[in-house]
């Protein structure tokens, strides 16, 4: 029997769920509390392995507090497909960027930031010490 591997689809909607989850401040227990299920699940879910159903979904929205489709905003499309609507598919490396503890902290520390100039010299400085691509 051969294993399954996450679908694209499923891996960007769990790392969207783990994203709002840390904005709120929230771990996989009390996620997982609220949904009645264990910590492990969430992390399945969050991992894309476990595919989550749409009353779960509705669920999970609503304990996250955001609407449902905010965990398909700028989901990879399959081929063949078009995308409906003005969004603008979000990179991958961005969306688990911004879903991991130190992305998300940067990105929060940044925003608090006024002057813009101050931004771009951080800018700058980030990029002077990363590597040479651009």
């Amino acid at each position: 029997m051969a294993s399954k591997t996450p679908d694209q689809v499923d891996k960007y909607v769990g790392a969207r769920i783990r994203m709002r989850r840390r904005m709120l401040g929230m771990s996989q227990e009390n996620l997982g509390d609220a949904l009645g299920l264990t910590y492990q699940q969430v992390q399945k879910y969050e991992k894309g392995t476990n595919r989550v159903g749409a009353g779960r979904l509705q669920h999970i929205a609503s304990i996250l507090q955001v609407p449902p489709t905010f965990f398909f905003e700028g989901a990879p499309i399959a081929r063949g497909e078009k995308r409906v609507g003005a969004g603008a598919p979000v990179p991958a490396y961005l969306s688990e960027f911004v879903s991991s503890a130190d992305g998300l902290a940067l990105v929060k520390a940044f925003i608090r930031i006024t002057k813009p100039r101050l931004r771009r010299h951080i800018v700058d400085f980030v990029k002077q010490i990363g590597p040479d691509k651009d």
